[in-house]
């Protein structure tokens, strides 16, 4: 049996688009923006299909698909990427899956279970600001 997941947004490299599942346009803006350019940097970069999913958990995958044709894809390139976007964005990444299972798993977090910080926090941080 499959595991059901919840599209959070994706882009693709051979039609040129980025989709952000309007379920989550209350998201703040800051947001949704990085979203879309680290999505569509991915594709640009190595090519395919990435969508960034939340399993029925509350965890947030990021997966990579392409066309069987597609001899320009770069997979190793992608399962790179993929580490550094995890690596780089790793506190967008938490804090989007707490915002999954409290909006739409209904879960009650408590602070010390996240270090206290989501979205809001998250938002505030402008690295121009710091010196």
């Amino acid at each position: 049996m499959e595991e059901e997941s919840m599209v959070l947004c994706g882009a693709n490299a051979y039609e040129q688009k980025y989709y952000l599942n309007p379920e989550f346009s209350s998201l703040p803006e800051q947001v949704k923006q990085e979203l879309q350019i680290l999505c569509v940097l991915f594709t640009e970069d190595v090519g395919g299909i990435l969508t960034l999913e939340f399993r029925e958990d509350g965890t947030l995958t990021l997966n990579v698909t392409h066309a069987d044709g597609d001899y320009l894809f770069d997979e190793i390139g992608s399962e790179w990427k993929i580490r550094q976007i995890q690596r780089e964005h790793e506190e967008l990444l938490v804090a989007l899956e707490r915002y999954f299972r409290v909006v739409f798993l209904g879960e009650d977090l408590e602070e010390e279970d996240y270090g206290g910080e989501g979205l809001e926090e998250y938002e505030k941080e402008d690295p121009e600001d710091e010196p």
